[in-house]
This record gives structure tokens, sequence and C-alpha cells, in this order.
């Protein structure tokens, strides 16, 4: 359940996007009806009506986790709170200027965002902001928590690279399937390939069973 919780933005763009694709005249009516008052000009034309829409749900759903998690009193993770900046900035500018460069390279900047967060936290503050994440499900030694923090360092910058390379080389459909279900995937693999190298190094419990680290999904 908490999987769906943070993937939901991503699906609900998705979603929005492959149907107002599929209905475009539907999309530029519904969009400027309802949506031309924050609109350069005031008017969504069919080609950047889908994009802005989904802009707009993922600015929605965005805020609405922001909101859920407050409720709830529960701590709200730094990447959200980045994440929640970015899609309000960037989505807000692409919805302004109904541009869907702005929002494309949003999951670039998260992505390098995070990176640079981890590589500035081990060289200049020596703290692994790995190990502070995962330290108290894992005991490992210094030099596989510096491998693993390398590991997604360089991970976080090829998958920005890798995102502005699908947005600037294929159409915004493309764009969106691979935003969705490529980069979503990748992600998932990189976790496994993780969990394998780490069952390297987990010590077993006293019962002979191995603790398994326990991975929060990334939004």
């Amino acid at each position: 359940m908490k999987i769906l919780f943070d993937f939901l933005p991503i699906i609900l763009f998705f979603g929005m996007f492959k149907y107002a694709e599929g209905h475009t005249d539907w999309a530029a009516r519904f969009a400027t009806e309802h949506f031309g008052f924050i609109v350069s000009g005031g008017v969504v034309g069919t080609e950047e009506a889908p994009v802005l829409l989904a802009t707009v749900v993922v600015i929605v759903a965005t805020t609405v986790q922001i909101g859920v998690l407050l409720a709830r009193r529960q701590k709200i993770d730094m990447m959200l709170w980045i994440t929640f900046v970015l899609v309000v900035v960037l989505g807000g500018a692409t919805v302004w200027f109904h541009n869907a460069t702005f929002i494309k390279w949003k999951p670039s900047v998260l992505y390098w965002a995070m990176g640079l967060a981890f590589w500035i936290s081990q060289t200049f503050f020596r703290k692994n902001l790995l190990q502070t994440m995962m330290g108290q499900q894992l005991e490992l030694p210094a030099s596989v928590w510096q491998r693993l923090n390398l590991a997604w360092i360089m991970f976080f910058a090829l998958m920005g690279v890798l995102n502005l390379y699908v947005a600037y080389s294929y159409s915004t459909s493309t764009w969106a399937s691979f935003k969705a279900f490529g980069a979503t995937g990748l992600m998932l693999v990189f976790m496994l390939a993780q969990g394998v190298y780490l069952s390297r190094h987990i010590k077993p419990e006293a019962d002979g069973t191995a603790a398994a680290p326990r991975v929060e999904p990334l939004p």
C-alpha cells in the first residue's frame, strides 16, 4: 500500500496524459475553460493540453500526499519535499507557458539534487546519508557503506542524463511512458541489485535466518 501511495502521482500523471492524448479536443477545451486563468494567453492548444492537464494532476496529487502525511503526523522524507518544490515550480512553469520542457526537466533535477546531497554529505561532512537512513536496519563495514553511497550517486547522475536524452530525443508521449515505467523499472532493478550485493554482508540472526534490509521506494 505504501508503494502505491509513493508512486500515485506518477501513475495519475501517466493516466491523465494518456487519456488526454486520446481526446485532444476535449483536453484543450477542458484545460482552456478550467485553467485558462493560470495559462499565458488563456488558451490551451490540442498539442500541449495532455501534458498540461497531467502536470496539474501531478501537482495536486503531490500536494495531497504532503497533506495526508501532515494530517497523520508522519515524517515527510526530504526527497518528497524536494519533489514537491520541483513539481510546484517546474510544473507551474509548464502550465503558465504551456510548455512541456519544464516538467520534463523535473526528474533530472530531482535525481541530480539527490546525488549531489549524497556526495556533499560524504565529501564535506563525512556523513553517509545512506547509512543514516538504513543504519538501524543493517550493520555493514564502512567500506561497504561508501561503495553503496557511490553507487547511488552514479545511479542518480546517469538517470538524470537518461531522462533528458529521452525527453529531447523522443516525443512527449514516449517520455511520459519512460517516466512512468522505464525510470521506475530501472530504479527497482537497481534496488534489487543493491539487495543482492547487501545479502553478502548481512549477518545471520540468532535463529539462523538473515535480517533482510528494508529499502523504501523512491518517488
